[in-house]
C-alpha cells in the first residue's frame, strides 16, 4: 500500500529526534527484558491492572463508557455485560487477552485481522457487525456544533478495500522477512496504512491498537503488557488525531509526510516505557497500596488532585487514596486546598 510503495519506502529520511527516540527505546527494552527474566513479582499486578486500562481508553476514545468498578469487575471477576457498552468492552477485552496470551503463534494475516474483529464483537447481541471488512464507504469526517460537517479524510473504497488489506499485510511481511525497515518504523507505517484504509465500517480505531499491541510483541517490544498504550494515546487524544490527519494527506498519491507519524508513534512508546521503570520501581519501594501512594506523594513536585494520584496509583480505590490523603493532612505531610471537584493537596516539604 501507500507507504510501502518502493519510491515512498526507500526515499524515507528519519529525523534526528526519530532517530533519538528509537535509540532510547531501544535501551528501555533491555532494562524490560532483564526485569522480566528476573521475574519481578510485581509484573502480574502491572498486567492486571493494563488490561484493565487498556481496554477502558481504547473503548473511551471511541466513545463507549463503562463505569471503572463494571470495568474491573468485567476484567478480574469475569462478570456478564449487561448493556452495548458493556459488551463491546468485553469483547475488547477478550481480544486483548487473546493477544496476550497467544502473539507468539499468531503470525500476520488478512484471515488473522478478520477473526480478531469478529472476536471483538463476539460479545454483541446484534449479528453480523464483526468479522468482515466494509461494504459501503466509510467516510472520516468531523462534526460541528452548527451541525454541519466536514470529511477530514475520503478512506480505501470498499470495493478496493479487500485487496488493499491483502498488499498492506504481503508488504509488512516482506519487509519483516528482510529486516530492511527499522521494525519501529515498519509497524507505525503499517497502522497508518491499516487506518487509511480504514477496512471495517466500525472498530478501526480500536483493531489499530490491538493490532499495534501485537506487532509490538512480535518485534519483542513487550512493554503494552504492562503499561497501557491506550491509555497513553487517550490521555494526548487531540495530538493523536491532529498527527493522524496530517500524516494522512495526500496519502493516496504517496505523497503524504509520516515523520510527524512517525515521532508520535514513538513518543508514546518511550512515554509507556519511561512509566514501565517508573511502576516498576513504586511496586518494589512499597509493600502496600497505602504504602505506594505515599511513594508516589513524596515524587510531585507541585500540587495535585485525587484523580492525579489515582491515575499514577490505579491499584488503590479512590476511597482509599482520599482516606490516605486525611491521614497524612493530619499527621501534617500534606495540605489541602480549594473544595470540591477543585480540590487539591500538597506536601509539606
Amino acid at each position: 500500500m501507500n507507504s510501502f510503495k518502493p519510491e515512498f519506502i526507500n526515499n524515507l529520511r528519519l529525523s534526528m529526534t526519530l532517530l533519538r527516540q528509537i535509540s532510547s527505546i531501544s535501551e528501555y527494552k533491555g532494562k524490560e527484558a532483564l526485569y522480566r527474566k528476573q521475574g519481578v513479582d510485581v509484573l502480574d499486578r502491572l498486567l492486571e491492572i493494563a488490561k484493565i486500562q487498556s481496554a477502558e481508553s481504547s473503548n473511551r476514545i471511541e466513545g463507549i463508557v463503562v463505569s471503572h468498578e463494571r470495568a474491573e469487575a468485567l476484567v478480574l471477576k469475569k462478570s456478564r455485560p449487561r448493556d452495548r457498552s458493556e459488551e463491546e468492552f468485553t469483547g475488547y477485552k477478550d481480544v486483548l487477552e487473546l493477544i496476550h496470551d497467544n502473539h507468539e503463534g499468531m503470525d500476520l494475516s488478512v484471515n488473522l485481522i478478520l477473526m480478531l474483529h469478529s472476536r471483538l464483537y463476539r460479545r454483541v447481541e446484534e449479528k453480523n457487525i464483526g468479522g468482515d471488512f466494509k461494504r459501503s464507504e466509510n467516510e472520516i469526517v468531523e462534526k460541528h456544533a452548527d451541525g454541519t460537517v466536514h470529511v477530514r479524510f475520503k478512506p480505501v473504497s470498499a470495493f478496493d478495500t479487500p485487496n488493499a488489506m491483502d498488499q498492506l499485510v504481503k508488504n509488512y511481511l516482506y519487509h519483516s522477512r528482510e529486516r530492511d525497515v527499522e521494525p519501529l518504523v515498519l509497524i507505525a507505517l503499517f497502522i497508518l496504512d491499516f487506518l487509511c484504509i480504514h477496512p471495517f465500517m466500525d472498530g478501526n480505531g480500536r483493531m489499530s491498537r490491538l493490532l499495534t499491541l501485537l506487532l509490538l510483541y512480535q518485534s519483542d517490544y513487550q512493554v503494552g503488557k504492562y503499561i497501557s498504550i491506550e491509555r497513553i494515546i487517550e490521555a494526548e487524544k487531540e495530538g493523536y488525531y491532529q498527527t493522524l490527519h496530517t500524516a494522512s494527506q495526500q496519502w493516496h498519491q504517496s505523497q503524504h509526510d509520516v515523520v510527524p507519524w512517525l515521532e508520535y508513534f514513538c513518543s508514546i512508546l518511550n512515554h509507556a516505557y519511561i512509566e514501565f521503570e517508573s511502576r516498576v520501581g513504586v511496586f518494589n519501594a512499597a509493600e502496600t497500596k497505602t504504602e505506594r501512594i505515599r511513594y508516589i506523594i513524596d515524587r510531585f513536585n507541585r500540587a495535585f488532585s485525587a484523580n492525579e494520584l489515582h491515575a499514577k496509583c490505579p491499584e488503590a480505590s479512590l476511597d482509599l487514596i482520599r482516606k490516605a490523603l486525611k491521614d497524612l493532612q493530619a499527621s501534617g505531610i500534606v495540605r489541602c486546598t480549594g473544595r470540591g471537584p477543585g480540590t487539591k493537596w500538597q506536601l509539606i516539604r
